[in-house]
């Protein structure tokens, strides 16, 4: 009941912005349709966390490096100038090997510091970041859309998708019901991923997975082999982690390099907390609630602080909210763990 009362208060705050945003006589419509979207496009990087955690190796602050991958993945297609849905299924079809060849490394280290996988992963991920920002600025690729424009080397730090995959999802089959825009194509697509993952654990593989998370000396004793298993779940979590950039990125129409993939990795951890992880098991439920309780607080904030407040305190605020929400989500796992 004590997880179940954490939810409950997330969602009585979105409930009381909703109401807010009522009394404001804001377009909760225009409101509900872009919560879709942050909902899904957001969504599948928070879904990369299930893996791991079900594994036994917590939460995967090291994030950065399946987003990395993804990033990759797709200024290789941009460069290759592919367009449409075609463009889209190849840079998440790029993407995928070199998710594996990353997840593999950094698979290897995760089981040479186990027990202490949380505070490895945050070194990794902020270190891995600056090491990528040489890779942006000397790779050789030629198209002069995403390069400087002064000397022609290195690229932007932000890459229009417009004329190549920018929406392909959200626009794809649009179902609009009395002003209410709900984007068939984005969300199908997440819940084909959502369906994925939890046939996944209803396989050998997934259940050796479950089985590493809650007890090891007893999967030990079964004859499973804990440090691979370990090793293939850190795999996968890096290879839904660069499909899910790839998703995010079509949605918002950029791609965002540089030091920005630090900042999806705590917002995405708090939302599956939110959602009731215990941070050493997690569902595809607690998943999909967290990340729209998170999401929509996170958008409803802006404008409400903008209409409350000066305009120049709205960003402020929205941090404030935001980071407080990431504050408490991390003191529900601590107050779980202790069994309170």
């Amino acid at each position: 009941m004590k997880t179940k009362w954490s939810q409950i208060i997330i969602a009585g705050f979105l409930f009381f912005l909703f109401v807010l945003a009522f009394i404001l006589d804001m377009d909760i419509l225009k409101i509900l349709n872009i919560s879709f979207v942050k909902f899904a496009m957001n969504g599948v990087l928070v879904l990369s966390l299930i893996p791991m955690i079900n594994t036994g190796i917590g939460m995967n602050f090291g994030l950065p490096v399946g987003i990395v991958s993804g990033l990759i993945g797709m200024c290789i297609i941009v460069n290759m100038r592919l367009t449409g849905i075609f463009g889209f299924i190849s840079a998440c079809a790029v993407t995928t090997p070199i998710a594996v060849v990353f997840g593999y490394i950094y698979g290897i280290i995760l089981n040479r510091v186990k027990g202490r996988e949380d505070i490895a992963a945050i070194f990794i991920g902020f270190s891995f970041i600056p090491l990528m920002n040489y890779f942006w600025t000397l790779v050789p690729f030629t198209n002069r859309q995403m390069l400087y424009p002064i000397g022609g080397v290195g690229l932007r730090p932000k890459i229009g998708l417009a004329p190549y995959f920018e929406k392909i999802l959200d626009n794809f089959c649009v179902l609009d019901i009395g002003g209410l825009s709900i984007p068939l194509g984005l969300l199908g697509s997440y819940a084909i991923l959502c369906i994925g993952i939890s046939l996944l654990f209803k396989v050998k593989l997934g259940k050796a997975m479950i089985a590493v998370g809650e007890n090891e000396n007893f999967s030990r004793l079964s004859g499973i082999d804990i440090k691979k298993v370990r090793h293939t779940a850190v795999i996968i979590s890096n290879v839904i982690a660069g499909i899910g950039i790839c998703v995010y990125a079509q949605s918002y129409g950029f791609l965002e390099l540089y030091d920005s993939p630090l900042s999806l990795t705590f917002p995405t951890v708090s939302a599956i907390l939110i959602g009731g992880s215990t941070g050493k098991r997690s569902t595809i439920f607690e998943a999909i609630l967290g990340t729209y309780l998170y999401q929509t607080i996170y958008l409803l904030s802006v404008p409400i602080a903008n209409t409350l407040l000066l305009p120049q305190l709205s960003e402020i605020l929205r941090m404030l909210v935001t980071n407080s929400i990431i504050l408490y989500a991390l003191l529900k796992q601590q107050r779980r763990k202790a069994g309170l």
